[in-house]
């Protein structure tokens, strides 16, 4: 047989559009040592430079000028610089402009002078207070002797401190604070009221109450145990507060019973008398113990009511 050969019975090869300038395209891919595909239907030629190298067709695919591998003298430095953002760009909102100041340096000399004198202010007076609390809990000392009438000023009646809830022997009783009050008419007659249960009437303000005031807490509770550590079983003073212990639970149960119209229409409060009923909180049954649950009553004196407290006023 006779094989084919580059002579004149060598088959024709197909007709080859021929590529720009000249060049055979079949023969230029070949040469590249990579193969074209055809163009589908409805493409468009890939521009080519003068060379032979293929071009993108979209300008913007450019990369931006001092880019490209010619403007890099050698590989980043990672501690250099940060490259400056493009002209143009916009922080994200939020971000403060590079150098401002924050916080209270952010504000003028006289707002920044008003913030530090409030926190001085504040300062201090969380200072006394926790040394005064100190002094009140601590035991007797040069300091609480000498200055013991102005820790007392500071701390009755509101921040008083009791260690009741963790005594080896919590409270088990029931006490409840009832008032009576003797009342004239505009006629000049006298009548005694019934009792009044004040504790009665806190019990059911906090009853449900998700936000009980400290008033319905503690107030009436915190009046009688000033009264009870100021006073003996006799209702006399022990000591130089025993009048203002005093003082202190009437005008209470006289705003008490101002506010319930106790004197009625036209009527005056002329004296107040305190009733303390006491009973004892029954003992699980496990527990074996047997008390007492009859009610136990201490009646205090009966107080004149000043004529500025008459009409729940002050006097």
């Amino acid at each position: 047989m006779e094989a084919y050969g580059g002579g004149s019975n060598a088959p024709d090869k197909p007709d080859k559009p021929d590529g720009p300038e000249g060049t055979d395209t079949a023969d230029g891919a070949a040469g590249a040592g990579a193969s074209v595909p055809p163009a589908g239907p409805g493409s468009l030629p890939r521009p080519r430079s003068s060379g032979g190298a293929e071009r993108p067709a979209d300008p913007a695919a450019l990369p931006p000028a001092g880019t490209g591998p010619a403007a890099s003298s050698g590989p980043a430095d990672p501690s250099g610089p940060a490259a400056p953002s493009a002209p143009g760009t916009a922080p994200a909102p939020g971000t403060p402009a590079p150098g401002a100041a924050e916080g209270i340096a952010a504000l003028s000399p006289l707002y920044q002078a008003g913030a530090a004198l409030a926190l001085a202010v504040v300062a201090v007076a969380v200072c006394v207070h926790l040394g005064m609390v100190f002094l009140h809990v601590a035991p007797s000392n040069t300091v609480s002797k000498e200055h013991g009438k102005a820790v007392d000023e500071w701390i009755y009646p509101e921040f008083e401190q009791n260690w009741k809830l963790f005594a080896p022997n919590p409270l088990q009783q029931n006490i409840g604070v009832q008032v009576r009050a003797e009342t004239g008419s505009a006629g000049g007659d006298l009548r005694t009221t019934g009792w009044y249960d004040l504790s009665a009437q806190d019990g059911r303000a906090i009853e449900g109450n998700l936000l009980p005031s400290h008033t319905q807490q503690n107030e009436l509770r915190r009046a009688l145990d000033f009264y009870a550590d100021t006073h003996d079983g006799d209702s006399r003073a022990t000591g130089p507060r025993g009048a203002l212990s005093e003082q202190y639970l009437r005008r209470i149960v006289v705003l008490r019973l101002d506010r319930a119209h106790a004197a009625g229409a036209g009527g005056r409060l002329e004296r107040v008398q305190v009733r303390v009923r006491t009973i004892n909180v029954p003992p699980p049954a496990w527990s074996g113990e047997k008390v007492s649950t009859t009610p136990a009553y201490r009646l205090l004196p009966w107080w004149a009511v000043p004529a500025g407290e008459a009409q729940g006023g002050v006097a």
